[in-house]
């Protein structure tokens, strides 16, 4: 198990230099100019005039050759240098920092009933095949498939919202943010709930509560389709297997058949794509940050796009990156930890 462990972490750091060299490599279709302001942190940099800014192109040798470029450029991103931000109006490695916390807070708030529900649906649509329940659960799957996420929104925005006012969009109520930003709220880790328990104010994290209610209802519903169907697919796979009709056999209760033997094994493949639609999910909340209103990676990822915002999107582009390398390894150790023949292989 040590050896499958440490042969994924040694192919962590080669992956993220492959992504890095092809993403710079993106790059270079931009010009020296455009370029610069990959280097700088400080937006007067680049408005000091024509002779400035070629000081700058030489300084950072964007006219030399690709590799000694790209050698420079890796020095500069691993002091953690990621460039100025047009659409953020502070460098790339602040605005990555500031709107990363709301998008994590929305998908970990999201993530565990869209795992744990379409598990849950999936198994039970499996186990009751062709009975009123696998259809409901069929038709629910295909209307979450089907519907947008920019109308889902919408339409919980309308209905929680404007006519009752109980869920508001955005991340948290002015009150609190009021709080939050006087220095009497320690701000650990960025993401409100989790703040607001470790300071013991109950009233910032329900009101957090509040504002997360919608739009994770609206990723829930959407994932949990997808899910749901892989997971329904596994399972019938499984209990049509040897090993499922040989449990039944020796007289083991249906409930341990179903959740030993052929859940188990049915959860393979579903490790693979819950893990995956994580990692999606942090980089693809556009639609749905934008609809509630909230300042996260998303939101800032179609501001940097609109305003053709390249080291905004580059960051972002790595952050992503990072953020889905883990997750992949995050998984393959969670295979190896649900099948043995996985790490033994």
């Amino acid at each position: 198990m040590l050896t499958y462990i440490a042969r994924r972490f040694m192919l962590f750091p080669l992956v993220l230099f492959g992504v890095t060299a092809l993403i710079f490599f993106l790059m270079q279709f931009l010009t020296p100019y455009q370029l610069v302001a990959l280097y700088v942190t400080d937006i007067t940099e680049l408005q000091k005039g024509p002779e400035h800014l070629e000081n700058l192109v030489e300084r950072h040798g964007l006219n030399d050759p690709f590799l000694v470029k790209y050698s420079k450029w890796l020095g500069s991103l691993l002091r953690g240098n990621l460039g100025w931000s047009r659409s953020a109006r502070m460098p790339v490695g602040a605005a990555l920092k500031r709107f990363f916390p709301s998008t994590l807070e929305l998908v970990l708030w999201a993530s565990i009933p869209i795992v744990l529900g379409g598990v849950w649906l999936g198994t039970i649509s499996a186990t009751r095949k062709d009975t009123l329940i696998d259809h409901g659960a069929r038709l629910w799957a295909l209307a979450g498939v089907s519907l947008p996420a920019f109308l889902l929104s919408l339409f919980l925005l309308t209905l929680f919202y404007t006519k009752t006012g109980w869920f508001p969009p955005g991340s948290i109520s002015l009150w609190a943010e009021k709080l939050i930003l006087s220095g009497e709220f320690r701000q650990y880790t960025g993401v409100y709930t989790l703040d607001a328990l470790l300071n013991g104010n109950l009233a910032v994290f329900f009101d957090a509560l509040r504002h997360l209610a919608l739009p994770c209802v609206a990723l829930i519903i959407v994932q949990w389709a997808s899910l749901m169907r892989i997971m329904r697919s596994t399972m019938l796979e499984a209990m049509r297997q040897d090993y499922v009709t040989t449990a039944r056999a020796k007289g083991l209760r249906e409930r341990i058949v179903i959740n030993k033997h052929a859940r188990r094994n049915a959860l393979l493949p579903v490790v693979t794509i819950a893990g995956a639609m994580i990692a999606r999910m942090i980089g693809g909340l556009v639609v749905i940050e934008t609809v509630f209103s909230r300042k996260g990676l998303g939101s800032f990822a179609m501001s940097a796009a609109l305003q053709l915002d390249f080291p905004a999107i580059l960051g972002f582009t790595l952050l992503i990156t990072a953020v889905t390398v883990s997750a992949n390894l995050v998984v393959d150790l969670l295979y190896a930890w649900i099948d043995p023949r996985v790490r033994l292989s």
